[in-house]
Protein backbone atom coordinates (compact mmCIF):
# COMPACT_ATOMS: atom_id res chain seq x y z
CA UNK A 1 0.00 0.00 0.00
CA UNK A 2 1.55 3.36 -0.94
CA UNK A 3 1.21 5.60 2.48
CA UNK A 4 1.87 8.84 0.36
CA UNK A 5 -1.73 9.77 -0.47
CA UNK A 6 -3.00 8.17 2.59
CA UNK A 7 -0.77 10.62 5.09
CA UNK A 8 -1.37 14.12 2.58
CA UNK A 9 -5.15 13.30 3.13
CA UNK A 10 -4.47 12.90 6.53
CA UNK A 11 -2.20 15.96 7.05
CA UNK A 12 -3.81 18.07 5.14
CA UNK A 13 -7.64 17.51 7.28
CA UNK A 14 -5.04 18.84 10.57
CA UNK A 15 -3.20 21.84 8.55
CA UNK A 16 -5.21 23.52 6.15
CA UNK A 17 -7.95 24.16 9.34
CA UNK A 18 -4.99 24.48 12.00
CA UNK A 19 -2.66 26.90 10.13
CA UNK A 20 -5.70 28.18 8.00
CA UNK A 21 -2.49 27.32 5.41
CA UNK A 22 -3.00 29.52 2.15
CA UNK A 23 -1.18 28.28 -1.00
CA UNK A 24 -0.12 30.57 -4.06
CA UNK A 25 1.44 29.79 -7.16
CA UNK A 26 0.82 26.09 -7.46
CA UNK A 27 0.44 26.80 -11.45
CA UNK A 28 4.16 27.02 -11.57
CA UNK A 29 4.75 23.50 -10.53
CA UNK A 30 5.52 21.62 -13.96
CA UNK A 31 2.94 18.75 -14.43
CA UNK A 32 6.39 16.25 -15.41
CA UNK A 33 9.46 15.64 -15.19
CA UNK A 34 12.27 16.29 -12.79
CA UNK A 35 12.05 19.46 -10.32
CA UNK A 36 14.27 20.84 -7.56
CA UNK A 37 12.21 22.23 -5.21
CA UNK A 38 14.00 24.98 -3.21
CA UNK A 39 12.11 26.10 0.07
CA UNK A 40 13.17 28.42 2.93
CA UNK A 41 13.05 26.22 6.81
CA UNK A 42 11.63 27.75 9.38
CA UNK A 43 9.77 25.06 11.31
CA UNK A 44 10.13 21.16 11.47
CA UNK A 45 6.65 21.15 10.01
CA UNK A 46 8.27 22.18 7.39
CA UNK A 47 8.92 19.22 5.32
CA UNK A 48 4.79 17.87 5.44
CA UNK A 49 3.57 21.65 4.63
CA UNK A 50 5.03 21.50 1.37
CA UNK A 51 4.15 17.55 0.67
CA UNK A 52 0.63 18.29 1.39
CA UNK A 53 0.49 21.90 -0.90
CA UNK A 54 2.64 20.71 -3.50
CA UNK A 55 0.79 19.66 -6.55
CA UNK A 56 2.90 16.30 -6.91
CA UNK A 57 4.28 14.12 -4.68
CA UNK A 58 8.07 15.19 -3.27
CA UNK A 59 10.72 13.22 -2.24
CA UNK A 60 12.55 14.96 0.86
CA UNK A 61 16.28 14.29 2.19
CA UNK A 62 15.72 13.13 6.10
CA UNK A 63 18.57 13.18 8.66
CA UNK A 64 19.83 9.83 8.84
CA UNK A 65 19.40 9.48 12.44
CA UNK A 66 16.05 9.34 11.59
CA UNK A 67 15.96 6.15 9.91
CA UNK A 68 17.49 4.35 13.09
CA UNK A 69 14.19 4.56 14.59
CA UNK A 70 12.39 1.45 14.17
CA UNK A 71 9.12 2.43 13.39
CA UNK A 72 10.22 5.32 11.08
CA UNK A 73 12.97 3.15 9.21
CA UNK A 74 9.90 1.45 7.45
CA UNK A 75 7.81 4.83 7.20
CA UNK A 76 9.68 7.22 6.36
CA UNK A 77 10.99 5.14 2.44
CA UNK A 78 7.17 5.19 2.29
CA UNK A 79 6.62 8.78 2.65
CA UNK A 80 8.97 9.66 -0.12
CA UNK A 81 11.96 9.82 2.45
CA UNK A 82 15.84 8.87 1.57
CA UNK A 83 18.48 9.39 4.02
CA UNK A 84 21.44 11.76 3.83
CA UNK A 85 24.32 12.07 6.47
CA UNK A 86 24.56 15.49 7.97
CA UNK A 87 27.55 17.48 7.96
CA UNK A 88 29.26 15.39 5.23
CA UNK A 89 29.06 15.02 1.48
CA UNK A 90 26.61 12.30 1.36
CA UNK A 91 27.42 10.37 -1.67
CA UNK A 92 24.93 8.14 -1.72
CA UNK A 93 22.51 10.40 -0.74
CA UNK A 94 23.31 12.68 -4.02
CA UNK A 95 23.35 9.93 -6.42
CA UNK A 96 19.55 8.94 -5.27
CA UNK A 97 18.60 12.94 -5.27
CA UNK A 98 20.15 13.26 -8.68
CA UNK A 99 18.47 9.30 -9.95
CA UNK A 100 15.14 10.84 -8.78
CA UNK A 101 15.32 13.88 -10.90
CA UNK A 102 16.54 12.06 -14.23
CA UNK A 103 13.68 10.11 -13.41
CA UNK A 104 10.76 12.73 -14.04
CA UNK A 105 10.24 13.22 -9.56
CA UNK A 106 10.18 16.08 -7.62
CA UNK A 107 13.09 16.69 -5.10
CA UNK A 108 12.02 18.63 -2.08
CA UNK A 109 15.42 20.72 -0.46
CA UNK A 110 15.72 23.39 2.23
CA UNK A 111 19.08 25.04 1.02
CA UNK A 112 19.84 26.57 4.51
CA UNK A 113 20.58 22.99 5.10
CA UNK A 114 19.02 23.87 8.71
CA UNK A 115 15.84 25.52 10.21
CA UNK A 116 15.95 29.26 10.42
CA UNK A 117 16.29 30.77 14.25
CA UNK A 118 15.12 34.02 13.40
CA UNK A 119 12.68 33.28 10.91
CA UNK A 120 14.31 35.63 7.92
CA UNK A 121 16.32 33.29 4.99
CA UNK A 122 19.68 32.23 6.16
CA UNK A 123 22.58 31.24 3.77
CA UNK A 124 22.04 28.80 1.42
CA UNK A 125 24.99 25.95 0.99
CA UNK A 126 26.27 25.26 -2.28
CA UNK A 127 24.58 21.31 -2.23
CA UNK A 128 21.30 23.21 -3.80
CA UNK A 129 23.33 24.41 -6.29
CA UNK A 130 25.17 21.76 -7.75
CA UNK A 131 21.57 19.66 -7.93
CA UNK A 132 20.46 22.99 -9.81
CA UNK A 133 23.18 22.26 -12.27
CA UNK A 134 23.48 19.24 -12.38
CA UNK A 135 20.17 17.72 -12.42
CA UNK A 136 18.86 18.78 -15.45
CA UNK A 137 15.57 19.54 -14.35
CA UNK A 138 13.36 22.57 -13.52
CA UNK A 139 13.97 24.59 -10.22
CA UNK A 140 11.03 26.13 -8.47
CA UNK A 141 12.07 28.45 -5.68
CA UNK A 142 9.38 27.79 -2.31
CA UNK A 143 8.42 30.39 0.22
CA UNK A 144 6.79 29.21 3.69
CA UNK A 145 5.58 32.25 5.14
CA UNK A 146 4.80 31.74 9.34
CA UNK A 147 5.28 31.02 11.74
CA UNK A 148 3.28 28.48 12.48
CA UNK A 149 0.95 29.07 15.36
CA UNK A 150 -2.69 27.75 16.09
CA UNK A 151 -5.39 29.47 13.42
CA UNK A 152 -3.00 32.08 12.20
CA UNK A 153 -2.19 32.10 8.50
CA UNK A 154 0.97 30.29 7.08
CA UNK A 155 1.12 30.45 3.42
CA UNK A 156 3.13 28.96 0.90
CA UNK A 157 4.20 30.58 -2.04
CA UNK A 158 5.43 28.53 -5.12
CA UNK A 159 7.35 30.73 -8.38
CA UNK A 160 8.26 30.04 -11.70
CA UNK A 161 10.66 27.81 -12.49
CA UNK A 162 14.27 29.62 -12.74
CA UNK A 163 16.15 30.07 -15.88
CA UNK A 164 19.06 27.41 -15.50
CA UNK A 165 19.90 27.77 -19.17
CA UNK A 166 21.79 31.36 -19.09
CA UNK A 167 23.34 29.63 -15.69
CA UNK A 168 24.57 27.17 -17.08
CA UNK A 169 25.92 28.82 -20.36
CA UNK A 170 28.26 31.01 -18.47
CA UNK A 171 29.46 28.33 -16.50
CA UNK A 172 28.12 29.88 -13.05
CA UNK A 173 29.30 27.63 -9.60
CA UNK A 174 27.21 25.79 -7.84
CA UNK A 175 27.48 29.01 -5.28
CA UNK A 176 26.39 31.45 -7.61
CA UNK A 177 23.50 29.66 -8.61
CA UNK A 178 22.61 28.44 -4.55
CA UNK A 179 22.74 32.72 -3.98
CA UNK A 180 20.21 33.15 -7.38
CA UNK A 181 18.27 30.37 -5.79
CA UNK A 182 18.01 32.08 -2.16
CA UNK A 183 17.49 35.59 -4.39
CA UNK A 184 14.05 34.13 -5.93
CA UNK A 185 12.90 32.74 -2.21
CA UNK A 186 13.26 36.26 -0.70
CA UNK A 187 11.61 37.65 -3.54
CA UNK A 188 8.36 35.24 -2.91
CA UNK A 189 8.76 36.36 0.59
CA UNK A 190 9.32 39.67 0.55
CA UNK A 191 6.02 39.55 -1.92
CA UNK A 192 3.97 37.84 0.14
CA UNK A 193 4.34 38.10 3.32
CA UNK A 194 1.83 39.91 5.68
CA UNK A 195 2.92 43.96 6.07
Amino acid sequence: MNLYPVAKTLVSAIFYPLYRLKVIGKEHMPQSGGVLLCANHIDNLDPPTVGITSPRPVHFMAKEELFNAPILKSLLPQLHAFPVKRGMSDRKAFRTALRLLKDGQVVGLFPEGTRSKTGKLGKGLAGAGFFALKGDAAVVPCAIIGPYRPFRRVIVAYGRPIDMESLRERKATPEEVTEVIMSHIQQLIDEHARH
